[in-house]
């Protein structure tokens, strides 16, 4: 398949399926590479594999000539390419782009003069310039004079039914002014609102401080949290009373944990490039210390409320409710009901868990039963754990059915019982 295309997005998940459904919607023609044929044989075959995007969208992308693709051989002649695969860390905690390199790797053996490369991959700032644009430059042909190059931050939000692609604005930084100028150009076509930034370094920069900003200010509620829960504080209706200042503060909820494609990720990115130059970021190392210990003391106040009505978590039934890592989606990236169910399961408790978006969930290859008849799980369950408030429990969950109840993002905190 060698005739010509707007735009080929490499990577058809969270980040880059969105994408390719607004520039449809806008007219572009587009095609999707994968890398897995699981996803490609499902988007050829109408259907979704992520929240956001329903098998209604897929079907409409189809009609307007979308077609995936897990073959390199069948990437067209797009005039623009977007990257958006995953930047996850590797099994010590440090950056791992290979799949951006891969993906780089197979846009160079098929660049083409005046062609467009966005990388939109979240990243430490200098990986556009020095790790892509070097593959990119070994087919002969010169960032800035030949292609366009630019980097351009994902800013998905998956199940925000406000702000997606086309509505939030898009900040594009360019390896050369042309280039910014080229991207924002681009990008214009199905994005309201495009911002410039200085470069490539900018642009990388903002995605990983927006994430640190909300790492950092969970982080803060977390401690507090724990502080106020010693203090006999009502820490949420602290929260709300703060809230009603117009100026100089913006609220965020503690909870069990950081979850998802962003937060628990992408501020190690920029303490990783830290430390490459010798420096120590500690706010961002101790806000994800404390984050990472939410789980724990989700726990150990558990257990407290067990020991406080005579029982151990040794042998007693925890339900545990909502395991995904916001509400009402499926997506289980990073959630940190797998850590809480691992402190759970080391202290002996009997869990099994409710959550109408996964059906199946196993924590370290261990199966965690599911509990099919809520009403019935809600009754004979020593204890209720709420890690996430999905929509259907909100009118069906409220202490009254259980034995204890413990709320850990403080939906029910004008009740009596537990929160965190």
């Amino acid at each position: 398949m060698s005739e010509p295309v707007d735009l080929l997005v490499i990577g058809l998940g969270y980040v880059g399926l969105p994408l390719a459904r607004e520039a449809v919607q806008a007219g572009l023609s587009v095609r999707g590479f994968d890398v897995s044929p699981r996803v490609v044989r499902g988007l050829n075959a109408g259907t979704s594999h992520i929240d956001g995007v329903s098998d209604e969208d897929i079907a409409q992308l189809r009609a307007a000539g979308f077609t995936a693709t897990c073959d390199e051989d069948n990437f067209g002649a797009p005039r623009a390419v977007v990257v958006c695969v995953p930047t996850p860390l590797d099994d010590v905690g440090q950056p791992d782009l290979s799949k951006v390199i891969g993906a780089t790797g197979m846009v160079g053996r098929r660049l083409r003069r005046g062609m467009l490369v966005v990388l939109e991959s979240t990243t430490f700032p200098g990986t556009t310039d020095n790790i892509v644009r070097p593959i990119l430059e070994e087919s002969g042909l010169r960032a800035g004079e030949d292609f366009g190059l630019a980097f351009s931050p994902e800013r998905i939000d998956p199940g925000n039914g406000e702000y997606g692609v086309r509505n939030t604005p898009k900040i594009v930084g360019g390896y050369t002014s042309g280039c910014t100028r080229r991207a924002m150009e681009f990008y214009s076509r199905f994005v309201v609102k495009v911002v410039a930034a200085k470069s490539t370094r900018e642009a990388e920069m903002a995605k990983i401080l927006e994430n640190t900003y909300r790492q950092v200010n969970i982080a803060l509620v977390n401690e507090m949290a724990m502080l106020s829960h010693e203090l006999g504080v009502d820490l949420w209706n602290a929260i709300d009373c703060a809230t009603t200042k117009p100026f100089g503060f913006a609220p965020f909820q503690p909870g069990p944990g950081v979850g998802g494609h962003c937060i628990p990720i992408d501020p190690l990115y920029l303490s990783y490039q830290a430390r490459m130059l010798g420096w120590r970021s500690q706010l961002i190392d101790l806000a994800q210390e404390i984050n990472d210990s939410m789980p724990r003391y989700v726990v150990e106040r558990a257990a407290r409320m067990l020991l406080r009505h005579g029982a151990e978590l040794t042998d007693s039934r925890v339900l545990v409710l909502g395991v995904t890592y916001k509400a009402d989606i499926s997506d289980q990236r990073e959630s940190p009901a797998d850590d809480v169910v691992r402190h759970l399961r080391t202290h002996g408790a009997d869990v099994t868990y409710h959550d109408p978006y996964v059906g199946h969930w196993a924590v370290d290859d261990v199966a965690v039963p599911y509990a099919d008849d809520l009403d019935a799980a809600l009754r004979t369950a020593d204890l209720t754990v709420v890690l996430q408030w999905h929509s259907p429990y909100r009118e069906h969950v409220d202490g009254s059915r259980t034995r204890m109840l413990f709320d850990t993002r403080g939906w029910l905190a004008d009740r009596d019982v537990a929160v965190l």
